[in-house]
């Protein structure tokens, strides 16, 4: 167990705080504990802060319920600054945003956001709400929900075809125009990739109960 004498609280006995999302890496608020509150976290698994506004512990989620459960606690190289991987309950914010940081200050036109899931499929979801002429996914959105099955299906073999042939290049290629395709999917049919995750989550947990039903056999 860490000894959290090692950890280094400022004249006012606290330290910085980052609650972060286990989840989507977001980071979700910047709080405030003390030796008390940190303890209460440590006992709970559920983090609990110290009020400098109100001056009293504040075990977050207690009133909103919108708990915050630690997946874990790091401190930094100085020991004065600690960072909290959380998987919550609901908003982190007050105001009910997923995040307390949601005033964007600055952003940098001369550098392209990073390519990642997220990036494509709120690329794909502007395609429909805000048609594109020329743009391949505002045709398909424009022929619907059968020639979206239809592209979905022929990438599908496309990617059996790649596998069977042992090409790990074109596979990836494959993959790569099947995934496209399941997301462009997914947005004609008001899917998000929180409702798939929820559904592989509850898998997860059905598989493993039925390993140890297995093993307890």
């Amino acid at each position: 167990m860490f000894d959290i004498e090692k950890l280094k609280f400022d004249e006012k006995g606290l330290i910085p705080a980052i609650v972060i999302d286990d989840e989507t890496d977001k980071v979700l608020t910047l709080a405030y504990m003390n030796k008390e509150s940190l303890g209460i976290s440590l006992e709970k698994k559920l983090t609990c802060f110290w009020s400098r506004s109100r001056q009293e512990l504040w075990l977050k989620g207690e009133t909103s319920g919108n708990y915050q459960h630690i997946v874990s606690i790091t401190a930094d190289c100085d020991m004065d600054a600690l960072t909290v991987r959380v998987r919550k309950d609901g908003p982190a914010c007050h105001t009910g945003e997923d995040t307390c940081f949601f005033n964007k200050v600055f952003e940098n036109d001369e550098i392209a956001p990073a390519f990642s899931v997220q990036s494509l499929i709120d690329t794909i979801e502007g395609r429909k709400l805000n048609p594109k002429e020329g743009s391949y996914t505002t045709y398909l959105f424009e022929k619907g929900i059968d020639k979206i099955l239809k592209k979905v299906g022929e990438e599908s073999t496309e990617v059996i075809i790649a596998g069977k042939a042992d090409d790990k290049a074109e596979t990836i290629y494959e993959i790569s125009d099947l995934m496209y395709h399941v997301l462009v999917l997914m947005i004609e049919m008001g899917i998000s990739v929180d409702d798939i995750m929820n559904e592989l989550k509850s898998r997860h947990v059905i598989d493993h109960k039925v390993k140890q039903e297995k093993m307890t056999k």
